[in-house]
This record gives structure tokens, sequence and C-alpha cells, in this order.
């Protein structure tokens, strides 16, 4: 029975209609409990829907709605997005739990369930118009609530309206040519562009930072973490773009990387190191795509599941840091390890995590990344390292002037809420456990890549097909 029912369309359509329901709720606590319980839902019901699709992988539910609706598997796992899109949904529920008190007035649930609602859906979308249409929309979330603080919005405004626009004219003209068309080589450009924008790439990274600056914290975790750019790039780029795409797609990437790592350095702010560091890990992924090889490929995928975890862990106990003393700096030294003992143990753990410390997911998927992308393509391998060495500093550095140096008394309880300690316990749990038994995630991802290799080697012998027929053709 739990098969028949479309539970991949119902954690989708949750958060929307909890959306337009918290819209109506004027009290900010009341908010709160009813996102958490609609996020708790949401999660359930992604995780049946991975556990159906691991039964019977190509089933399709007998009361499915897109069906009635005429767009039969318009939303559909793959071996790709079977933990993405449950991940998703366990990032938003413990961002919602984790929203402390003196927070709970400045961040709109309802925005965050409109939010989780797009993103699940592009996560669960195949169709590339579809990833387009939903990508696009996932821009919006965010300038409302730059709007409803007061905010200026013409940085973030500008970014995304450059990404929709090349987004949907580089697809379009892509598309115009034909699954086995000759693509001109111009028309990726605008495509490659537009993944460029939306991951943060350099020069064109400055609104993310904008974003952190000026939104909520909240808001902007649930916008860099998920990495929607990568996706896009998996669906768009990588099943039919020429090598010469996903080569350049790397060179700019790594160079991203290298730069926000040494940016996350020398920043003095608290929310713009973090911001850094999140592109920074975005853009190793992207440079991971490039060698389109099954081992390559699947380190880039577990360094996009670990990075998630531990970037979620991270960024939520600089959050809870945030509300109980403010906007941070790091041009001193503030002493906090006595108040949040615990805290302290969160962050550091879920920072190192986040590099691929070993003992946990990421270690695995970086080693994985490095190994098989230093013999044929030397320079990937050499620029994680570096990266990796310099975000271990940076999350280190950061750490020591968060919580070293002159210990302060505090005459109000700081200590973290059960609510709080449930959710950083929970990420750090995923990472350790995925470290301890890393196995089952490795073998999932290779099995991922593994498909979307087989897609992008049947595409381009099909075009190489086509070209060879169009060319007896003219001979004759």
């Amino acid at each position: 029975m739990l098969q028949e029912w479309p539970w991949l369309e119902f954690g989708c359509l949750l958060p929307a209609l909890g959306a337009l329901l918290l819209f109506r709720v004027r009290r900010a606590e009341h908010a709160r409990r009813m996102a958490s319980w609609i996020g708790s839902a949401t999660l359930a019901a992604t995780l049946i829907a991975w556990r159906n699709w691991e039964l019977q992988p190509q089933h399709v539910p007998a009361w499915s709605i897109s069906a009635w609706l005429g767009v039969p598997r318009a939303l559909e796992l793959d071996a790709l997005s079977t933990p993405l899109v449950p991940l998703a949904a366990l990032l938003f529920l413990l961002t919602a739990l984790a929203t402390p008190m003196t927070k709970v007035r400045r961040f709109s649930f309802a925005r965050m369930l409109a939010s989780e609602a797009l993103l699940l859906a592009t996560l669960a979308c195949r169709e590339p118009w579809g990833v387009v249409a939903l990508l696009a929309a996932s821009t919006v979330p965010p300038w409302f609530e730059l709007r409803a603080r007061h905010r200026p919005t013409r940085v973030y405004a500008l970014h995304m309206g450059l990404f929709v626009v090349l987004l949907a004219g580089g697809w379009a003209a892509v598309n115009a040519a034909g699954p086995h068309g000759d693509v001109p080589w111009w028309t990726w450009l605008p495509v490659l562009l537009a993944v460029a924008v939306r991951s943060g790439i350099v020069p064109l990274h400055c609104w993310a930072a904008d974003l952190f600056d000026r939104a909520t914290f909240g808001t902007a975790l649930l916008t860099l973490i998920p990495m929607p750019g990568a996706y896009a790039a998996i669906r768009l780029l990588l099943p039919a773009a020429p090598e010469w795409v996903l080569h350049a797609m790397a060179a700019v990437s790594l160079a991203t990387a290298l730069y926000a790592a040494g940016m996350a350095l020398v920043q003095t702010e608290a929310r713009r190191f973090f911001c850094y560091v999140c592109l920074s890990h975005s853009a190793l992924v992207l440079a991971g795509l490039e060698a389109v090889t099954p081992l390559s490929l699947t380190g880039a995928l577990c360094v996009w599941l670990s990075a998630q975890l531990g970037l979620a862990g991270f960024g939520l106990a600089l959050r809870m840091l945030e509300a109980r003393h403010g906007r941070l700096l790091f041009t001193s030294f503030h002493g906090l390890y006595d108040n949040t003992p615990t805290l302290a143990a969160c962050f550091l753990l879920a920072g190192l995590a986040s590099v691929g410390f070993p003992g946990t997911f990421g270690f695995l998927g970086s080693e994985l990344l490095i190994d098989s992308t230093v013999h044929g393509f030397p320079y990937i391998g050499l620029a994680a390292v570096l990266v990796a060495a310099l975000n271990g500093i940076a999350v280190l550095m950061a750490y020591f002037r968060l919580f070293g140096g002159t210990r302060h008394s505090m005459g109000v309880a700081l200590g973290m809420r059960f609510r709080e300690r449930f959710a950083v316990l929970a990420l750090l749990a995923a990472i350790m456990g995925g470290g301890l038994y890393p196995q089952g995630g490795i073998v999932d991802r290779h099995r991922a890549s593994r498909s979307l290799l087989q897609v992008r080697h049947e595409i381009q012998a099909s075009r190489a097909l086509f070209v060879k027929r169009a060319l007896r053709k003219g001979e004759n």
C-alpha cells in the first residue's frame, strides 16, 4: 500500500501548502512550531519515497498526482536525487528547529517552506525545462525577504535576473538544435555562465556575500548550502556539453575554490567567513564534475553530500552563537567556550567534517576525488588538497577566535535548548555515521555516477551517429 501513494509529490506539496497556511499566522512561535511539524512530515514522506525507489526503481504510484494533471513522471527520483531530496528536507527541518527565540520574529517560516517546496521539486525533476523553471522560481523568496526587511535588493536582483536570462535563453538555444543535432559551441556559453552565477563563481560571487550581509542567516544558509548550481550543471551540462565546456567549468571553479578559501582566512566578520567557505566547497564540487570518470564523479558527489552535512552543522552552530551575542567579529578573542561548551564542540566537529577530517564521511569522499584525478587531472587533485588545507586552517582560526581567549562571565544562561542540541547533534550523528560506515554512501554515489555517465555516453554516441549519417547523405 505504501508504494501506491505518491510520497515524493506529497513531500513537495506539503511545504507549499504549509507556506500558504503560515502566511496567515501572526504569532512567531506558533509559526515555528507548525513549520517544524510540516518539515517533519515532509522528511518522512521523502524518506518513504526513497525506500520505495530502492525497492522498485521503475514503479509508478497508482495514485500519482502528476498523472492526474496530465504530466506523468514530472517528479521522480533517480540514482542521483535519492539522497539529495531527503537531505534537503532534513536541512530545512533542522533549520526550523534550531531557530533561537531571539530570531523567531525576524525569520519568515512561510518563505522558508516556499523555498523548501521549490528546492525539493527541483531536486526531484529530471526534465531540463522543469529544472530551468524551478531554479528561476527559487530565486524569488530571498528577494521578498530582502524587500520585507527594507534592505537593498539591487545586487541580488541583478545577479539573479542575469542567471534566469542566461539559463532560459541558453537552454532554449541548445534545445533548438534538437537532442541529436550539432549544437553550436556558442549556445553552451550562456548555460555555463548561468551555472557560474548561481554557484557564486568569481567574479560573479558578490551576490552571495551581499545576501549574507543583508538577509537573515537562516535564509542565506538555505540558499547556498544545497548547492543548486551543481544540480543544474549535472542535469544541463554534464549529459551533452562538449569537453571544452567541462574543462572551462573546472578551470574557473578551481580558481574560485582557491580564491574563496584564501578569502575565508582573512575575513574579520563571521558571516562573510562562512559565505566564502560555502563558495569554496561549491566550486570544488563543480571542479570534480569535469573529469567525467566514474571514480572522480563518485568523489565529487560524495563531497557534495558531506559538504552539505558539515556546512549545515557548522552554519547552524554559528547561527546559534550569533543569536546569543549578535554579529560576530574575528578582530578579537571572544572566549565563549565556558558559556557554551557543547556548542563549541559541535562547531569544531562540523567545521572539520566539512573539510574532510578523518573519521567523517567527507574524508573518504575527498580522498576518492583526489586519488581518482591526480593522475589524469593532477591540477584538480592538487587544488583539492590545497583548498582543504586552507579551509581547515580557516575553521580552526574561527574556532579559536570565537571560543578561545579571556573567559567572560555571563549573567544569563546561554546554554543550548533541547531542540537546538537535537538539530546539531542529528547532523553530527549523520556525519560521524557516514565516516564509520561509508560503504553504503560510496556505493550509492558510484551507482549515480555510472548512471550519469551512461546517459552522457549514449547522447555522445547518438550525436556521432547523426553526424556520420549526415556526412554520408551529403556525399551521396
